[in-house]
């Protein structure tokens, strides 16, 4: 279900200057407030329990980690669906829950055993997100487990599972275009809800990995262990650590650690290049001038002659004016000025009409490629 890559970039913390001796009072500052916060995480259901109290609105199932244990046959390694820095996948099969005749299947979602500070906290904030918000597009969490050290969370099964494996699968056969705009309209859908929200929410590590699907390729977002409360009132935006996905993450949040809803905006703006290429945010196997998507894309993008160039050789049928305006979106989401980004809401406002049936496809594509000659 979940992609291979799950691994957080995480740069360092500190800026050390050359007056180390003014720096240590800071360091030892922050290493006690970090022990303070770590002291208040919750360490059991009730305390998680206590904590979602005052938001939650959806009702989650606490297992014990022997229920898991059975869910998973012990969690074994043919039921494992992918894995990274996180920890480990696992399908397994509910029996109770209501209204079904046959076992439900769910993703098992396992945190590493160190269960450092970042992991609990990253686990917790996908129990309080996912608790509180229920939308189409947004993955569904079931429960969780919170016993001893043991931290690990139980979704629904998404069948086909990332978008990453299935784009980039040299194995699977290559998505068409209506597929890669239906995946696109789902994603844009699932992130617009959470900006537009009553209180907003920051996802900050949208990718393709992060993006799962069902059998009908509808895009759910999941793994919202870094996602942030957006900004309120007044203020622009949240100052916060910078964390995220290298190739993805916005520059201007990489260089100030200020995070806004269009920060979000870029990473779709790369993901939607993603599905146009068929090409990695990053990719190091390419020519050297190759290897970062958005800087050999961008260029490509400003020329219309060269537009087509872009797209990937395994895309099939596909409009050519509908390919123009999506790659037009993805230009307009990558503007190095983020005010200048759209809104999300906007751009699903932009994708809807891309939304064609496969068998409408075929025609509309001879039709178009007759009218350009």
């Amino acid at each position: 279900m979940m992609g291979s890559c799950w691994c957080k970039w995480k740069p360092s913390i500190y800026r050390v200057s050359s007056n180390t001796k003014s720096e240590v009072p800071k360091v030892e500052d922050s290493v006690a407030r970090r022990k303070e916060e770590e002291s208040r995480l919750p360490s059991n259901p009730e305390e998680v329990e206590d904590l979602r109290r005052s938001s939650a609105t959806n009702k989650l199932i606490v297992f014990t980690f022997d229920e898991l244990r059975k869910i998973t046959d012990n969690f074994r390694q043919d039921h494992m669906l992918g894995g990274g820095g996180f920890g480990s996948v696992y399908k397994g099969f509910l029996d109770d829950l209501k209204d079904t005749i046959s076992p439900v299947p769910v993703a098992v979602k396992v945190h590493d055993g160190d269960n450092s500070y970042q992991g609990h906290r990253e686990w917790l904030a996908e129990v309080i997100f996912l608790g509180q918000l229920s939308h189409p597009n947004l993955v569904k969490l079931i429960g969780y487990c919170c016993e001893d050290e043991h931290r690990v969370l139980i979704y629904e099964y998404m069948a086909r599972g990332s978008v990453e494996n299935n784009l980039f699968s040299r194995v699977l056969l290559p998505l068409p275009w209506s597929t890669r705009m239906k995946i696109a309209f789902g994603a844009a859908k699932g992130l617009a809800f959470l900006h537009d929200a009553q209180k907003p929410v920051i996802y900050r590590d949208f990718k393709t990995s992060n993006i799962l699907l069902d059998p009908d390729y509808n895009a759910k977002l999941s793994d919202f262990g870094l996602a942030k409360d957006g900004p309120v009132g007044d203020k622009s935006h949240v100052s916060t650590r910078i964390m995220g996905t290298y190739g993805y993450a916005a520059p201007e949040y990489i260089m100030t650690g200020h995070l806004t809803p269009r920060s979000d905006v870029y990473s779709y703006g790369i993901v939607l290049l993603e599905l146009l290429t068929g090409r990695k945010s990053l990719d190091k196997s390419r020519p050297p001038r190759e290897q970062n998507l958005a800087d050999w894309a961008l260029p490509l993008l400003k020329e219309k002659k060269k537009l087509l160039d872009i797209a990937d050789p395994r895309l099939g049928d596909y409009p050519v004016k509908g390919f123009h305006k999506a790659a037009m979106l993805a230009y307009h989401c990558l503007n190095r000025n983020p005010k200048a980004r759209p809104l999300m809401r906007d751009i699903v406002d932009s994708l809807e009409p891309l939304q064609i049936a496969p068998e409408v496809l075929s025609e509309r594509t001879t039709l178009t490629l007759v009218a350009d000659k």
